[in-house]
């Protein structure tokens, strides 16, 4: 999650915290002969052609239009068939058309995904969340703060609160002394915000792409983290939220770890959530950015939702995609809600990413991926796919990183 939505262990700090090849030339072209033109058809220089009216353009003297277009299409396939063009001239211009072709097709998509208008009712269902850093339990925040957060938040959809209390270490265990303050939080929540559930966010960084990291491959580990489960959830906390990343789809050790996790969870009668990854917007392109990069971005529909039925909560992280203009992003979070609706189950809360943090890089473009953008094309998705879904809501990352303009946004496009 970016910034990072922390898989791993630091916190973003708040203001507090905070060839060239060698070709023969080609032959010269043979010059057209008088009374012909390049193409050997009648009407050439030395010959007028017919006059406007009978067949040719206006006013044009030459061939006709059709004589005109085949003697364009002639001298067309005479220079692709110059020796000069015929491999690396060629092989760049089918590279070009193979690397430019698709992802204007898909800016096209997007752009016509942001089109038209939402549908009424698509708006807070009372079930958003809001990701906290970790000031809220190492010490660093007071009532005052709190009193601060409630007041925000009592107009507002938000239901769950996920406090990041680990990182969780790289064998599943987690410190009792990474969340000191836990429960004076979750009885001053508990206290101003009755019914707001606070839920403790765990993370780690997976060794899915270098050695250094969680192995969740590791039986031990994975018997670790639910045993650090167990921990937090005796601490106090109202459910247990999990971001472990980079997560490469179709990973069967993190389904084997949500199975053991939900029998926790549902035995304490609290939540189970996971941050997800983006649902893959195109057949085969998770597939090929791992193979170009190493890193594979998204998941496979399928993958997205067999975890959606083995979590209570399912939180898309729509962000850090990348795209330069508002419009391409709200379309492409509209394709994301409409994927990850048709798989999720209707017992499962669907929560969309929100992104309340302002960066300015390669993955993020702070004045396209903006909080309007997201609302507007989370309710398209909703409106076009399952305008009635009652378990449903956008999730804010994150506290420390949102400005005043972020909350208006949220507030005036979702909640009304």
């Amino acid at each position: 999650m970016p910034p990072t939505h922390p898989q791993a262990p630091a916190q973003p700090q708040a203001p507090e915290e905070q060839e060239p090849l060698t070709h023969p030339q080609a032959p010269a072209q043979p010059q057209a002969s008088v009374g012909t033109d390049e193409t050997g058809e009648p009407g050439g220089p030395g010959e007028p052609g017919p006059a406007a009216g009978a067949g040719g353009e206006p006013g044009s003297g030459g061939g006709d239009g059709a004589r005109s277009r085949a003697g364009w299409a002639r001298r067309a396939w005479d220079v692709w068939r110059r020796p000069s063009l015929r491999r690396p001239k060629r092989i760049a211009l089918v590279l070009a058309l193979v690397l430019l072709l698709p992802p204007l097709a898909a800016g096209v998509a997007l752009r016509v995904n942001y089109a038209g208008d939402p549908a009424a009712g698509t708006q807070t269902r009372n079930r958003d969340a809001l990701w906290l850093g970790h000031a809220w339990v190492d010490g660093r925040k007071r009532d005052a703060d709190v009193e601060v957060l409630a007041r925000r938040l009592r107009a507002t959809g938000i239901r769950d609160l996920y406090v990041h209390a680990g990182p969780l270490e790289h064998d599943g265990t987690l410190p009792e002394s990474a969340y000191p303050r836990a429960r004076w939080l979750i009885e001053a929540v508990h206290r101003e915000l009755p019914g707001v559930r606070v839920q403790a966010w765990l993370g780690d960084a997976l060794a899915s792409e270098g050695p250094h990291g969680m192995r969740l491959e590791r039986a031990a580990t994975r018997d670790a983290v639910v045993r650090s489960t167990r921990q937090i959830l005796t601490a106090g906390f109202d459910g247990a939220h999990f971001d472990l990343e980079p997560l490469h789809s179709g990973d069967r050790n993190y389904l084997a770890l949500l199975d053991d996790l939900h029998r926790v969870t549902r035995a304490r009668g609290v939540p189970l959530s996971v941050a997800a990854h983006q649902i893959d917007p195109l057949p085969a392109a998770n597939s090929v950015r791992g193979t170009l990069t190493g890193h594979p971005k998204w998941w496979s529909q399928a993958f997205f939702g067999q975890v959606a039925r083995r979590v209570d909560q399912i939180a898309v992280m729509t962000y850090d995609t990348a795209l330069p203009l508002e419009s391409l992003f709200g379309g492409y979070v509209a394709q994301q809600t409409s994927l990850a609706l048709e798989v999720t189950p209707e017992s499962t809360d669907l929560l969309m990413g929100l992104p309340f943090f302002h960066e300015d890089d390669m993955s993020h473009h702070e004045n396209a991926e903006t909080v309007a953008a997201a609302v507007r094309g989370t309710r398209l998705g909703l409106s076009r796919t399952d305008r009635t879904r009652a378990r449903f809501g956008v999730a804010l990352y994150v506290d420390f990183a949102a400005r005043e303009e972020d909350w208006t946004a949220y507030r005036e496009g979702w909640v009304g």
